[in-house]
This record gives C-alpha cells, structure tokens and sequence, in this order.
C-alpha cells in the first residue's frame, strides 16, 4: 500500500511524556498519526490521557488489561505498574490457564475466572466490538471490579447516534451466524483478524447499564498537539458503584 500522503506535527505524547513529533503517511489518523517514541496511534494516547486524568495514581492500582498490544498504553501500563496483569482468549484453551506456546493466561471476558472484587481497573482496547455476548461480558467485568473500580476502554462508535447494530450471533449449538457482511479487524495474537460483532453507537451506555448498572462517561478529545485527533476515538469510563 503506497500514498503521496504526508503529515507532520509537532506536540507532546501523554504516553511517552516527552515533546515527540506526530507523523502519518495516510489521511486515516485513527490508525496511522502515529509517535514517533512510542509508535501509538491516537486512541491510544486518548486513553492514556484519561488514565492520567480520573486515575492519577493508576501506577498503584490493581489493573487487569484484556488483549493488549505490543506497544503504547500496553506497554507502559506493563513496564510502569507492578500489579498490572493482562490475559488473551486463545479458543482451545482452559480459561484461566497458561497458552501452551505463548505462555499467556488464557481468559473470556464473557466467563471470567477471576474472584470477585479483584480489580480497580479493567481496560480494553477495541475489544468490545468482537464480543459475541457483550451482556455477560459488562457483567463479568463489573463482577471483578472492586466497589469504585473502572472499566476504562476504546471501541470505534462507528453508528454514532444511530442505533447500535448486531453483525454476528452465536447459535444454540455455538456456531456463528453472520448477521451482516462478515468483516475483521487486527488481532494481535491471531492474522486472520477478529471477527466484528457489533457496530456499535452511543447506545452503548445505556446497553452498559442494562446489562451491569455501571454508569459510563463518554470521553472525547479533540488535540492536535497531543496527537489525539481522528474518527471513532472516544474514550469511555464504566464506574461500578
């Protein structure tokens, strides 16, 4: 893939903390502004951004990360919290056991196997979009999140205020019936991508408090000069009360 395309900027990442410059050769900035210390692009610094803002002392807390990447807010959360843990579902697999292979816990967020109460901080990084059965999902996270806790995530609202859109189900027998034009996106441990389940809209926050009585805060942040500029990087932030 080639492009004449090219952007330049000067600012300040809210994850390396440092002066960086904000660089992309294609005009979608969602998936390529990226820094040029720690290679995240804006979704990511978004998030971060938010971490530092409602949970300043997040380096302390009992954090859980659900499908991590090898890299921004991933990477940092792991190198600078020392109660920081993350898991991947790897189908095949106990839930709750150690991936043969890769040596990483194994984890659903629709059946998760951690105690109740276990965490202050639940995150995820465009990960609710490939949820087969997001109602168990927002209840088990609400479930292993201490009394206060968060679940702090990115998911691409692409219906924006239209109603939120089903693409995929899974039947009585546990086979997936496509809804809609199947379609993928990235996965990091897997290359045929990760099937999307839901187009989701700013319905998601009142799905969130049907299916878990946490109440969500929708985040947007709108600077160029952080590198959180681009479509579909809202930042949303479930409070269990």
């Amino acid at each position: 893939m080639t492009s004449s395309f090219s952007f330049g900027h000067q600012g300040y990442c809210d994850i390396c903390e440092r002066a960086v410059s904000f660089d992309a050769k294609f005009a979608w900035f969602r998936d390529h502004l990226l820094c040029s210390g720690c290679g995240s692009i804006p979704r990511e610094r978004a998030l971060m951004a938010v971490l530092r803002r409602y949970f300043p002392k997040y380096k302390s807390l009992a954090i859980h990360e659900s499908s991590p990447g090898d890299r921004g807010v991933s990477a940092k959360l792991a190198r600078e919290c020392k109660r920081y843990t993350y898991s991947h579902f790897f189908p095949g697999t106990a839930l709750g056991a150690q991936h043969d292979e890769r040596n990483e816990r194994c984890e659903s967020l629709e059946a998760l196997t951690f105690p109740d109460r276990s965490f202050d901080l639940v995150i995820t990084q465009d990960v609710v979009e490939h949820l087969l059965d997001p109602d168990a999902a927002f209840r088990e996270i609400s479930r292993v999140l201490k009394p206060g806790g968060a679940h702090v995530f990115t998911a691409p609202l692409v219906n924006k205020e239209k109603p939120t859109v089903r693409r995929a189900e899974r039947d009585d027998s546990g086979n997936i019936s496509f809804l809609q034009e199947p379609q993928y996106h990235g996965n990091p441990i897997d290359e045929r991508g990760a099937l999307v389940t839901f187009d989701w809209g700013y319905d998601i926050l009142s799905f969130i408090r049907d299916s878990s009585s946490m109440a969500t805060h929708m985040i947007t942040i709108d600077d160029l000069d952080r590198g959180i500029q681009a479509e579909y990087i809202e930042v949303l932030v479930s409070f269990k009360g």
